[in-house]
């Protein structure tokens, strides 16, 4: 019996050594599970601190793993492994943080509408995703963001 497998977009991000952090963090990801397709690498503002740029990026995941078990087996794990310290600053630099903005085509993050290092990589991915409010494309999302705010596509890659 085949098992069923589930498609994630995955955010990337570090601010700490961001590119060696983002390098390994996608080959951990990679011996976990199938990654499909992968954004550009967009340096962005830190939000909410004054700490260093952060390196962003979405990749398009595929595993059989429900969410909850994504979340706890994989994602905290490569976290950890590439020493993810929390702390009661949820802003502090950190050297990897893997969110799950989709999760087979549900949005798991509203925040992407609004936030301009999700919005930009994602928008490579998923550009058609529609705000179920506004009924506005990601791409037009990220190209307003992007007139707002600052964000810059970097050269490196990660696939």
């Amino acid at each position: 019996m085949k098992t069923a497998m589930h498609r994630a977009y995955l955010l990337l991000g570090s601010n700490i050594r961001p590119l060696e952090n983002m390098r390994a963090a996608y080959r951990l990801l990679g011996a976990a599970g199938e990654i499909t397709a992968c954004s550009r690498l967009w340096e962005t503002i830190a939000v909410g601190s004054n700490g260093p740029n952060f390196l962003n990026a979405t990749l398009c995941f595929q595993t059989p793993l429900s969410m909850d078990e994504l979340k706890d087996t994989i994602i905290h794990s490569i976290e950890n492994q590439l020493g993810r310290v929390r702390s009661a600053d949820k802003n502090a630099p950190r050297t990897m943080d893997i969110d799950i903005i989709l999760y087979d085509e549900q949005i798991v993050d509203e925040n992407l509408w609004k936030r301009l290092h999700i919005a930009a990589p994602l928008a490579e991915l998923t550009p058609d995703l529609q705000n179920p409010v506004t009924c506005q494309k990601l791409d037009e999302v990220a190209a307003a963001l992007l007139r707002e705010g600052w964000a810059q596509p970097r050269p490196e890659t990660l696939c």
